[in-house]
């Protein structure tokens, strides 16, 4: 196939300004609209309290507001799908609890697969969990127990460990 001298010349010179056109190209500014975050509780629990205490720095720091989207229901299974089904254009964020990695295993016709549909963005708090058990059941229950699995002397009084979080704020709030 002979290429006529024109069409060459003009694909030589597409070929060259491309590169050229596409560093001058921007992106849209993120985010254009309100991000909203989406909390599997009603509010008022833990979790809205938290969303509200993040939701708040996070608008300023984005010049956008963030709107808190409570969706209880379902053992927040019902936020999540409605997270899982968004389209995935970073504006719409999910809260996720430790509910979340108990509804994926507890529930066999969840509409959504959780570790295929959300993907993490930012860690906001620690809540550790200690599973009790009667000893003569452990080797039944966790035949192959790793060392972290040990008996834990049991207290009259419950004190916080030394990492634990501290009260973010104080005072009062009137209405």
């Amino acid at each position: 196939m002979k290429l006529p001298r024109r069409q060459f010349l003009h694909l030589t010179v597409a070929a060259t300004t491309l590169p050229a056109l596409s560093s001058i190209a921007l992106a849209v500014n993120y985010p254009t609209r309100p991000v909203h975050l989406v909390v599997g509780y009603p509010p008022g629990l833990a979790p809205d309290i938290i969303a509200r205490l993040v939701g708040a720095p996070l608008s300023e720091r984005l010049g956008r507001p963030v709107v808190i989207d409570n969706r209880p229901g379902a053992g927040s299974n019902l936020g999540t799908e409605f997270v899982a089904t968004a389209a995935p254009d970073g504006y719409t964020l999910l809260l996720v609890t430790s509910s979340n990695a108990f509804n994926a295993t507890i529930y066999d016709n969840l509409t959504f697969n959780f570790l295929r549909d959300i993907a993490p963005v930012a860690y906001i708090d620690l809540a550790p969990f200690v599973l009790a058990v009667n000893p003569a059941a452990r080797q039944k229950l966790f035949p192959n127990s790793s060392p972290m699995l040990r008996p834990i002397r049991a207290r009259s009084t419950w004190l916080p460990p030394a990492w634990a979080p501290r009260p973010m704020f104080s005072g009062s709030c009137s209405t």
